[in-house]
């Protein structure tokens, strides 16, 4: 264990939803906070003030709040924090570890073209580190604005020992140049803003995503001229879709956003358990995959985090959160999924003991709980589609007409109240015409629900009543003539 007190933080950016990485990298800082004893720290990187928007915001937070991610400060905001920005700016100015540029942005474009033509790497060429007082009141006058650039030091390899992926070492002159860290309006950059943000808050421990390697480097040094003491980090690796792609809101739509799995109705117990598993394994026994976060506290450790890139795979998300829907009492399915049903379903027709035997039938084949209204839709309505190939197939055969008929014939001695004996009144009709399997039972399933799969047909007929067996049976024989 550290002997400080571990501090860690995650801080997404309002410019956009809330990250599957993000998340999976906040229950790493999570985990690895809770372990040491350590606090977990929220921050808002809000300084993009075109990009920014609340409603970014308030999904971050409520993102967190229902995966039941827990912080012990924050959240603090960047945007709060301007004025220190500046000061510590013009800290470095002062000491001589960053100047002003006053390079224009066709002078930066003309220096990549020239880069790109000559087939070397493209990069800031630091052509105004060593400005004099007069040249730079002659850019002034001529009403030239400067942003501020920190002095990387030369042909210098940046080093440290990084807790997933081991030692790295960056070259400076591999950095492309002095990286602006205060722009002319006085909005800090990234790399500044996030150093002095660590600094500040004494963040020892800086766990994120390996594209943030080249940050690093940068950062490193600026720690450094600012006398903070420099975090120990941990990168760990990107989730990348099966075609070896980034996984992107850009490229690949909402599957990167959090609140897509909360409006189709992911478990968070599902999704938290998904992703800790993407790259982290338990050291006791590897194979089982099935854990509570807060079971896991003590065994997490950063070297246990794959190097190798994570696999975005749908189909393992989804057998997660089909073990954590059975789990659920049919009264808490009944809650986590009546937003749903409601949304396209009248309940009222039917009692609500009647809607959970409906919601127990399908239980154990849902990938999410907005596939429960689609899938018991039938007994509130009849509009299906009886006409598609496979329906039409298995409705028009002559066996098909004499079931029809001697359902009908028997539908007043039918115990509707009985799930059992709906099934066995059925199953009588089908030793009188010598049928059984999918040639007695498909017809009517297809008749009275549209498919010939789905729930117990004895508790279809049960639920759905005599007027509406009789009903359906009839429009199907119609249809038929």
């Amino acid at each position: 264990m550290p002997q400080k007190e571990v501090r860690v933080r995650i801080a997404p950016s309002p410019t956009g939803s809330l990250h599957l990485g993000t998340v999976r990298t906040a229950f790493y800082n999570y985990l690895f906070a809770k372990k040491n004893k350590g606090k977990f720290i929220l921050r808002i990187e809000d300084t993009d003030q075109q990009r920014n928007k609340d409603e970014y915001t308030k999904e971050i937070l409520d993102g967190f709040k229902w995966l039941k991610i827990n912080f012990d400060e924050g959240p603090y905001y960047q945007s709060e924090r301007l004025d220190l920005y500046k000061k510590i700016g013009q800290k470095l100015l002062d000491e001589g570890k960053a100047y002003q540029c006053f390079c224009t942005q066709e002078e930066l474009d003309e220096l990549r073209k020239i880069q790109r033509a000559a087939k070397v790497p493209e990069k800031y060429d630091n052509r105004h580190r060593s400005l004099t007082e007069e040249q730079k009141k002659k850019l002034v006058a001529e009403g030239k604005k400067s942003v501020i650039r920190f002095k990387l030091p030369d042909n210098t390899d940046i080093k440290w020992n990084d807790e997933i992926r081991g030692h790295i070492s960056v070259n400076t002159n591999d950095l492309g140049g002095d990286p602006v860290i205060m722009r002319a309006d006085g909005i800090p950059l990234y790399n500044f803003a996030v150093v002095v943000d660590d600094g500040d808050m004494k963040i020892n421990y800086v766990i994120r995503g390996d594209d943030h390697l080249h940050n690093t480097a940068k950062q490193i040094p600026i720690f450094q001229a600012l006398g903070y003491e420099v975090p120990t980090f941990a990168h760990a690796p990107l989730i990348f879709t099966h075609d070896r792609e980034k996984l992107s809101k850009r490229k690949h739509g909402d599957i990167a956003n959090i609140d897509k799995y909360q409006r189709e109705g992911y478990l968070p117990e599902a999704l938290a358990n998904y992703l800790v598993h993407m790259s982290w394994t338990k050291p006791d026994r590897p194979e089982i995959e099935i854990f509570k976060i807060d079971e896991v506290i003590d065994q997490f450790d950063l070297g246990r985090i794959s190097k190798s890139s994570a696999v975005y795979d749908l189909t393992k998300l989804n057998w997660f959160n089909n073990h954590y829907i059975k789990e659920k009492s049919l009264e808490e399915m009944f809650d986590m999924s009546k937003k749903f049903l409601e949304k396209e379903l009248n309940l009222s027709l039917y009692p609500k003991e009647q809607v959970l035997q409906m919601i127990d039938s399908v239980k154990a084949g849902l990938n999410k709980l907005d596939e429960i209204p689609g899938l018991i839709k039938f007994f509130f309505d009849d509009k299906f589609d009886l006409s598609s190939g496979e329906n039409q197939k298995i409705i028009s055969t002559e066996s098909a007409k004499k079931i029809f008929d001697n359902v009908l014939k028997a539908i007043d001695s039918i115990n509707f109240q009985n799930q059992a004996d709906c099934k066995k009144t059925i199953d009588n009709i089908g030793k009188e015409l010598s049928l059984k399997g999918k040639d007695l039972y498909w017809p009517l399933r297809v008749a009275l629900s549209g498919s010939n799969k789905g729930p117990d047909l004895g508790l279809i007929i049960s639920l759905l009543g005599k007027e509406k067996v009789k009903a359906r049976i009839e429009k199907v024989l119609k249809v038929l003539v």
